[in-house]
């Protein structure tokens, strides 16, 4: 019975030391991403690298086990490219960075959070493509890139995205046409909005309005 007991304190030890050490992990990811940036508004002061986790950073939200499964820094003014160690934040589930001065591409690695649900990092100026990682990200549910200067294809990959509602791709320089695997999503997955205005696509309507699932295959059935 005591050896037992030794044996489940241990393991209790372990699983608390682990937790730390990811919590840890994840907050020098954060404080990289923070020196990267420019934060002229101080939206970032407390996010203190001294400290065991990022728990008690303001903008960062944490779950039970002190992993952090929120960042929420839409319209903080901050500029600066987004690091690829944020690939490595395994539980996180909104990364809202909308309405900022962000630039350079989207990290190929944000393909490896599985967890995120969604994706704002709409009214920046990121450029390159979109990285077709994204289609490995099977919760998501929002994925929302638009008025920035992305280029290149939309990836076919976004089609494995069965769960998305949003897909807002619009006011970008976007060249090719809307893969089938991705128009597939109104019908056979939860898509109710898709928007790829004002890009360079083809046979796409010239209109800033989300699509509707309806709405959407009516315009399909014009631009034939």
């Amino acid at each position: 019975m005591e050896a037992q007991t030794g044996a489940a304190l241990l393991l209790a030890c372990l699983l608390a030391l682990a937790t730390i050490a990811s919590s840890n992990t994840e907050g020098d990811i954060l404080y990289s991403q923070r020196q990267v940036w420019k934060d002229p508004n101080n939206v970032l002061t407390s996010w203190d690298p001294t400290l065991v986790n990022p728990c008690t950073w303001f903008h960062v939200t944490c779950n039970n086990v002190n992993s952090v499964i929120r960042v929420d820094l839409g319209n903080a003014g901050i500029s600066g490219t987004l690091i690829p160690q944020l690939g490595q934040l395994k539980n996180l589930q909104y990364l809202e960075l909308y309405a900022n001065n962000m630039s350079g591409p989207i990290p190929t690695t944000l393909g490896n959070l599985t967890r995120l649900v969604s994706l704002d990092l709409y009214d920046n100026h990121l450029t390159g493509v979109i990285p077709s990682s994204l289609g490995a990200v099977g919760r998501l549910r929002f994925l929302r890139l638009h008025g920035n200067k992305l280029a290149g294809v939309i990836p076919a990959s976004l089609g494995r995205l069965t769960k998305l509602v949003e897909l807002e791709l619009q006011e970008n320089m976007l060249t090719g046409t809307v893969p089938l695997e991705v128009l597939s999503l109104v019908l056979v997955g939860d898509l109710t909005e898709l928007n790829v205005a004002k890009n360079n696509l083809a046979g796409t309507i010239k209109s800033s309005k989300p699509r509707g699932r309806d709405a959407y295959i009516c315009d399909l059935q014009l631009s034939k």
